[in-house]
């Protein structure tokens, strides 16, 4: 992935936590710096199906999911499946369709199946939707609905290259496909044992409660008006076990919680309107909530 996607390890890191995690990963910023495609890198580095949703206003939950269309030779209806089933989806642009579009995906991605018409129809192993969406402030773009932010495992930003990684860019890909110098190193079962080995690593009863700690200081801090959720310490718990996997260790320490603390709470929180007044950003409000609990102490 870093062939095509120049001086952004942080963020090719975090999509293989995310990916190893069985999370989803949203990416926002703004056009034209690489989001689409670390997406479609992370999917062609792993031999797996990815499939691509633009995500527009006319966009309908059944283009997402699926329809059930009549077969007049058979007499019987019949699903034809949408976008979402494939190994890695690629959510263009999410926040450009309807909140009602946008809800489509909740069910795919709490439980990696999704329910036409009475029937459910599980989803491919591995299974993660990476979207990417514009700024808020941008034309034509909704914000996402808190539900549908709560069910990504973490937010990035790419955010400009810097001047040795750009020329390096211009040199390396302005001459045809970015995309041609990705190559599978491993496949979609490889991947599949990876994610239940790290199911395996170790978090103590501490850890456990350290993350409670951390999610419990959202709900009642000054500056916010909505904390964390249940699933967010969940997300946290397992993208820790990823990154303490990486590194490898089969056990958890503080330190891979407090790290991943801004990626993982920074997007599901709302800030009070005197704390936006004051431009008091989330990632700073998590990260000041994190330093303010004591590490566990190691045994």
């Amino acid at each position: 992935m870093a062939r095509v996607i120049e001086g952004k390890q942080a963020q090719l890191r975090m999509a293989v936590t995310v990916l190893l995690a069985e999370g989803h990963l949203l990416i926002e910023d703004v056009p034209g710096v690489g989001k689409t495609v670390l997406a479609k890198a992370l999917g062609r580095s792993i031999a797996g199906d990815v499939r691509r949703i633009q995500f527009t206003p006319d966009l309908l939950p059944s283009d997402v999911t699926g329809v059930s269309v009549f077969n007049q030779s058979t007499r019987e209806f019949e699903f034809k499946k949408g976008g979402i089933f494939a190994n890695v989806v690629l959510g263009d642009e999410i926040n450009r369709a309807s909140p009602k579009t946008q809800s489509a995906l909740l069910e795919a991605m709490a439980e990696s199946q999704v329910s036409v018409d009475g029937t459910t129809y599980p989803l491919a192993e591995p299974f993660m939707v990476i979207a990417t969406q514009n700024p808020i402030e941008m034309e034509g773009t909704y914000p996402l609905p808190e539900a549908q932010r709560d069910r990504f495992m973490a937010r990035i930003t790419m955010g400009y290259p810097d001047r040795r990684a750009e020329v390096a860019m211009l040199a390396h890909h302005a001459g045809g496909d970015e995309l041609a110098a990705v190559h599978p190193v491993t496949d979609v079962a490889t991947v599949t044992a990876a994610i239940r080995a790290v199911r395996a690593v170790y978090v103590a009863p501490v850890i456990n409660d350290y993350i409670v700690s951390i999610v419990d200081a959202t709900r009642h801090h000054p500056d916010l008006r909505l904390g964390a959720s249940p699933r967010a310490g969940l997300h946290l718990l397992r993208a820790s076990r990823v990154v303490a996997a990486l590194s490898g260790r089969d056990y958890v320490i503080p330190e891979d919680v407090s790290a991943l603390a801004v990626d993982v709470l920074a997007h599901r929180i709302l800030p009070t309107v005197e704390a936006q007044v004051a431009r008091r950003q989330p990632a700073a409000i998590i990260r000041a909530a994190v330093a303010a609990i004591p590490l566990p102490e190691r045994r």
